[in-house]
């Protein structure tokens, strides 16, 4: 997530930045996730949580999403929304093509 925020700041383009301890995301906005990156990419599967945890063993997309929704700690980060257009990870080149009006 830092490399996310110093990409932005080194570049002087604002940012929200979201805990998302504090911040759940919704369905929808996860659905909006998933429609860009697919569901896969949205998963930390190196992290414990993921190995450890209930939510690897669903096959049911709807299932694994509210899964993600009730532990953002089963999320890859960063996630990056520009509108809505996002990714996953760190992915300057994108976020720069951004930058400079390319979808």
């Amino acid at each position: 997530m830092q490399k996310a925020e110093r990409f932005f700041k080194e570049r002087g383009i604002r940012f929200q930045a979201v805990d998302l301890g504090r911040h759940t995301l919704g369905l929808r906005e996860l659905e909006l996730f998933k429609s860009q990156v697919g569901l896969r990419d949205l998963i930390d599967a190196e992290s414990a949580r993921w190995k450890e945890g209930t939510a690897r063993f669903l096959r049911d997309e709807t299932a694994i999403l509210e899964a993600l929704a009730r532990d953002p700690r089963l999320l890859a980060l960063p996630i990056v929304r520009n509108g809505r257009l996002v990714t996953v990870g760190h992915r300057p080149e994108i976020w720069a093509n951004w930058i400079q009006g390319e979808h």
